[in-house]
């Protein structure tokens, strides 16, 4: 059985498995496992199996592509709470910010503008999460974080753009193929950081988007509150 054949019993199976895993990381770390949300991505399967992953009780669902999104939610049941991990378009605001419970690549300053200017539409502010690269590698997307502070300087000086678009943390990856050491630190300065800036400005910046299907373990750790796990999900039992 390859991962995408994953039927939807074992589907159930992985997501248990993924759910004790994060229990046992949370507790190691002095948390409750409800402290930590499970984000189903969903970007190498089809809708059929994002469905029974909702099913297995994952509501959580990620997409890296905006049409890959407006594509599945149209298929899947209404109480989905979508999250956008992905790099977004200005072009492709508009019709994306319905649809979404959360983006996690918010990446520039144009960026951060045309969300605001669209989410003006929306019920309710847009929850968004800056995507930093705070690694060696600068083949990574996602803001330096020097370039980060001076985004949320702009932010904080104009709090018009509030009610419109909440910043409610930050979002990282670990460098490809690093030891165990490595992504510690690098998840362990992902979340200084949040901290840090959180004082300088008087921010309430809850969330951190760290760790994936490989770290999200060491992720929940350092203190990740959403881990996005994809290929553990639908992994066939011969993975």
């Amino acid at each position: 059985m390859t991962a995408k054949s994953a039927s939807g019993p074992q589907i159930r199976k992985n997501f248990e498995e993924v759910q004790n895993r994060v229990q046992s990381a949370a507790v190691r770390s002095g948390r409750l496992a409800s402290s930590v949300r499970i984000v189903g991505v969903t970007k190498y399967v089809g809708s059929q199996q994002a469905r029974e992953l909702v099913e297995a009780g994952c509501l959580d669902l990620a997409e890296s592509r905006p049409q890959a999104l407006w594509e599945k939610s149209a298929q899947l049941p209404c109480d989905v709470r979508w999250h956008l991990i992905g790099h977004l378009q200005r072009n492709k605001v508009k019709k994306t910010l319905p649809l979404l419970s959360m983006l996690h690549s918010l990446d520039s300053e144009r960026l951060m503008e045309q969300l605001v200017l669209d989410a003006r539409g929306l019920s309710r502010p847009l929850e968004a999460l800056l995507e930093i690269n705070g690694t060696d590698d600068s083949t990574k997307t996602g803001l330096m974080p020097q370039d980060a502070a001076k985004l949320l300087a702009r932010y904080v000086d104009a709090p018009d753009m509030h009610s419109h678009l909440k910043i409610r943390g930050l979002m990282g990856m670990s460098t490809l193929r690093a030891t165990a050491d490595q992504i510690h630190r690098e998840f362990e300065s992902l979340r200084r950081m949040r901290d840090g800036w959180s004082k300088q400005f008087s921010l309430e910046m809850p969330e951190l988007s760290m760790g994936m299907s490989d770290d999200y373990e060491i992720a929940i750790e350092e203190g990740s509150t959403m881990v996005r796990i994809g290929s553990r999900l639908f992994a066939g039992s011969d993975a």
